[in-house]
Order: C-alpha cells, then structure tokens, then sequence
C-alpha cells in the first residue's frame, strides 16, 4: 500500500494550531540516519494533553510551524530490519519520551533523561522542541529504538474496546502517576496507603492523579481548581473537592476535610500557567502551585512537581521570562519535605497500569477523564475549547478507527 502523506497539527502562533500536510515518514531520525530500529505507525487515536496547551498559549517557547503531539496509540504498518518482537498489526502505546535504550540512564529506566536522543540537552520527545521529533498529532509516526519504546497490547480487539482508557498509557495516566514516585528513585511510588494527599488542578492530568491516588489506597484525596465543572467530574468517586474561586482560603478547606491545615502528600499537576490565589485569582503568577506545594504539606511530607516549568516568554515577570521563581524557601526548609519534579520516564509505568486498566482494576477512570474523541480537522477549535477550561480530555481518531 501506498502512502501520499501526513496531516499532523502545528503551531503558527499563539492561540493559533492548524492542520498541515507533510510528507509520509521514513525510516530516519531527525538528524538524518537511518533508523532500521524504527518502525512507522498507523495513529489509532492521539490526545491532547495539558503540556500542549502550554504550546499552544505561547508560554513554552517553541518555532513557528513546528508539528505538536505527544500521546499516541498506533497500529504497526511497517517495521524495519533490525526490530525483533514488534510485528506488523500489533496495537501498541508510544511513551512521550523518545528513549535510546542503550544509555545510562535508559538503562536504569530513567527515559525522560534520554541521553542519545536530543543532541541539545538528555530529553528526547515527540511535538516539543526536544529533539526534533515530529509530533503524533497527526495520522502516521516514526519511532524509533521500536523494541525498547514501545507497548504492545496484548490482545487487539480488547485493546480497542478499551481504546478510550488505553489511550491514556501515552503520557497522562503514567505522568500522573509519575507525581507519586518516590523523590529518591522513581522505580515504584513511594508510601501511599492511608496517606492524605492534596493535588493542584483537576485538568486531565489532575483527574488521573486522583485516580492513580485510588489505585494506590490514598486515605483521603483531595483535589483543587477554580473549575467546577471538572470537580464534578470527581465527586461521584469519594475525592474531595476545593473551588479555589470560593474565596474560602484552602487552610480552612483543609481542616473541613482533614482537621488540619496540611496534608501528608501534596501534588503540582499545574505548571507555569497557574492562576494565583486570593487577589491575585484573576491573573497568572508562575510560583502560586509552587509555594503552596511547601506551605501546606505537612513537616516530614513529600511534594511532588509534575506540572511543566520553563522560562516563560508570555510572563509580564522579567525573572519568570527566564525561568527564574521565588520560593518562600526559609520557611519551608525547616519541614524537611522530600521534594521530586520532572518528567514521567512513561516507559517505568505503563506496563504495570495497562495491566490495571485490562484487569478491571480502574473501572472510574473512563467517567473521571471524560473522553471525547474528535477527527482530526477539528484539534484546532478542540485546543480553543480546552485552553477556555472545558473537561473533556480531547483525543483525536484520524482514520475513524475508535468503535462506535
């Protein structure tokens, strides 16, 4: 079969996505070698994720035209010579982070710190500008290192009754289970049963943090956002809820909850973009989550920072512009918190939550991510919908693949 070409959304400018066509891929890297490792997908569906919106408003600095998307689930069409266990046909999940398998730090299962695979800085991914790799928001994809990045589920015709929680292995459900790794080593979540844990936005990303938090046994949950409508979302589920735009200050929600001001775990699902709070509830302030990640943990807690942070173009703030934030540090540094922040390494954990999703051991999730599939000449007004708050997490079926 022969194949004419790729429609893949790109960015034009802030507020501003479209669909353009490129060429169909080959089997090559950005940097032009051959890449017999790799093999070409058929996209079954690829969402739209928190980190794209940063994109899309400018506040994660990227080039003019560049191609976007990072989650995706695709349909095996051409494999190269030097991939072993992945075969044509097989429906497999593409973690964000492009991962050579061969470094130090693959090999310890650390590939959102790729060191082969961006030769600017130790992260690779697919639609940010790591790398040069093109964004799967589109109909077809290279991935290369085939055999190491790769998911394969296991049965195909379960994996598309399934597609709507499967789709999530890319990058939201492990990034969100990402914020309970432990600060030392991110193999496995650091202690959670029974814990009482605060999470900081109920966006895609949050909502699947509170559902990692009841697969892992979390004694209270409680999530915080000035969005009723993706609170609600949580409510049917025994997760506790904050309307930040309540003008109720989050100490006295806290004691509601949990009869004190601090909680054992708190989680930063937000990043750069996040509104203030109090007064400063109707506008950006870059450090809000951040500072309040310490000030309302409780001493001996742990914080976690999943949520994306990079010098800011878009700040009114000239130290924000260069990534730079003030921290009230003096009094947070007396609680001795275990702090950890970055990337998801999606490779450590999709396999284990895959296993979770087919064995009926997270049957809340489709309802607390509310899945809406979309073609994928509607993403632009998609982007417009999510930037102004909706709750539905966006997935894009390209070729009509997603059952009825």
């Amino acid at each position: 079969m022969s194949y004419s070409g790729n429609r893949i959304v790109t960015f034009e400018k802030p507020m501003e996505m479209r669909v353009n066509t490129f060429k169909f891929p080959e089997l090559v890297t950005p940097q032009g070698k051959k890449a017999p490792h790799g093999v070409i997908l058929k996209i079954v569906t690829t969402n739209i994720c928190g980190s794209d919106l940063h994109i899309y408003r400018g506040t994660f600095e990227v080039p003019q035209g560049m191609t976007v998307g990072h989650e995706m689930t695709g349909e095996v069409i051409e494999v190269g010579s030097d991939v072993e266990f992945i075969k044509k046909g097989d429906i497999v999940s593409v973690p964000f982070n492009v991962g050579c398998g061969r470094c130090h730090n693959c090999k310890h299962m650390r590939t959102d710190v790729c060191e082969n695979t961006n030769p600017d800085a130790d992260c690779g991914a697919y639609g940010f500008n790591l790398g040069g790799w093109i964004g799967g928001q589109g109909e077809y994809l290279f991935v290369p290192y085939a055999d190491f990045n790769l998911l394969r589920f296991p049965d195909k015709d379960a994996a598309l009754d399934l597609i709507g929680d499967l789709t999530l292995l890319s990058d939201v459900l492990p990034t969100a289970f990402h914020g309970f790794a432990a600060p030392s080593w991110p193999a496995a979540p650091a202690y959670v049963v029974g814990e009482s844990v605060l999470i900081f936005g109920a966006g895609p990303v949050g909502r699947a943090g509170a559902a990692c938090a009841k697969l892992l046994g979390a004694g209270v949950i409680i999530v915080a956002d000035f969005i009723q409508e993706r609170l609600d979302l949580l409510k049917p589920h025994g997760i506790e809820t904050i309307n930040l735009s309540d003008g109720t200050p989050i100490e006295d929600h806290l004691m509601k909850i949990v009869g004190v001001p601090q909680v054992d775990r708190v989680i930063d699902y937000v990043g750069l973009d996040s509104r203030g709070f109090g007064a400063d509830s109707d506008k950006i302030v870059e450090n809000a989550v951040s500072n309040a990640l310490l000030k309302y943990v409780r001493f001996g807690g742990v914080t976690s920072t999943v949520g994306i942070y990079c010098p800011n173009p878009m700040s009114m703030d000239s130290k924000n512009k260069q990534g730079i934030m003030d921290l009230d540090w003096a009094a947070s540094w007396i609680k001795s918190p275990r702090l950890s922040a970055g990337q998801s390494p999606t490779a450590n954990y999709n396999e284990a939550l895959m296993r979770a999703i087919l064995n009926g051991r997270m049957p809340y999730l489709s309802s607390m991510m509310n899945v809406k599939f979309i073609k994928l000449e509607d993403a632009p007004e998609a982007y417009r919908e999510f930037d102004a708050g909706s709750s539905f997490k966006y997935v894009i079926d390209p070729h009509g693949m997603v059952p009825a």
